[in-house]
């Protein structure tokens, strides 16, 4: 399957009138396990990675020491379409980062508008749009359906915020308006916060996840009940992970 089928089948995932799970990996032996369990796409997460690589998250990490990761998880399953967390670009021209991302081999991107590499501050509304405007023009020039997630951080920086919701929702349809394909508001609160974002919103949601607990709104199936299109796990799946790993290795102390 070539990189602009993948990415177009990974298009139609987020439109298929069901929830789509994406499990959020690290490396190529999660990748490989999540794909033969079923699942027919894959995201890649930027905390997950860092922490598979031995560095940290919010752009410790170089472009290339991400792309590295993503390219060696895209290796490892090449019929499965995989999204990747770019956090705000590593400083990247759009143009560039798109073209470095295809030619590792993911067909979706995820793009935050927190700036880690420059103190952590908050883009504004139209830095983002302008942002996800670069990406779009740079995809639909290779001629490739690129799945753009748009995330914003309004609620993970509420207190900067009188409404955060509102704020979520302007960030979010001038991304939409730019040419993003899903939005994330990562950290809705609970679920007339998430219903909010859905009815505002024309294009998909994603939310994120703890596989065991579920999400801030409710279970998967209280997502798939209030239509939410996208479920993706950030770090909490690596993490759920660890004591598991950690009781199967202590009795062999």
């Amino acid at each position: 399957m070539d990189i602009a089928t993948r990415a177009t089948t990974l298009l139609e995932l987020h439109h298929t009138g069901t929830t789509l799970v994406l499990p959020t990996v690290w490396d190529a032996w999660s990748a490989r396990v999540v794909a033969d369990a079923g699942f027919p796409a894959l995201s890649i997460g930027s905390h997950p990675l860092a922490d598979s690589r031995g560095q940290g998250d919010n752009e410790d990490m170089t472009l290339d020491d991400a792309l590295d990761g993503v390219r060696r998880i895209c290796s490892a399953v090449p019929d499965v379409p995989v999204t990747a967390d770019m956090e705000a670009g590593y400083g990247t021209d759009p143009a560039e980062l798109v073209d470095r991302l295809l030619e590792a081999g993911a067909v979706g991107i995820n793009i935050e508008d927190t700036v880690h590499s420059e103190g952590g501050r908050m883009r504004s509304v139209s830095e983002h749009a302008d942002y996800i405007g670069g990406l779009r023009r740079a995809a639909d020039a290779a001629g490739v359906d690129l799945v753009i997630n748009a995330r914003t951080d309004a609620f993970i920086k509420k207190d900067q915020f009188e409404d955060p919701v509102a704020e979520a929702i302007t960030r979010l349809l001038a991304c939409e308006e730019a040419g993003s394909r899903c939005s994330y508001p990562v950290g809705a609160p609970d679920a007339p916060s998430l219903q909010r974002l859905l009815d505002a919103l024309a294009g998909p949601v994603n939310v994120i996840a703890n596989p065991r607990k579920g999400s801030a709104a409710g279970s998967l199936e209280d997502l798939q009940v209030m239509g939410v299109h996208r479920v993706t796990f950030g770090p909490l799946l690596q993490k759920e992970l660890a004591p598991d790993l950690a009781a199967l290795v202590a009795p062999w102390k």
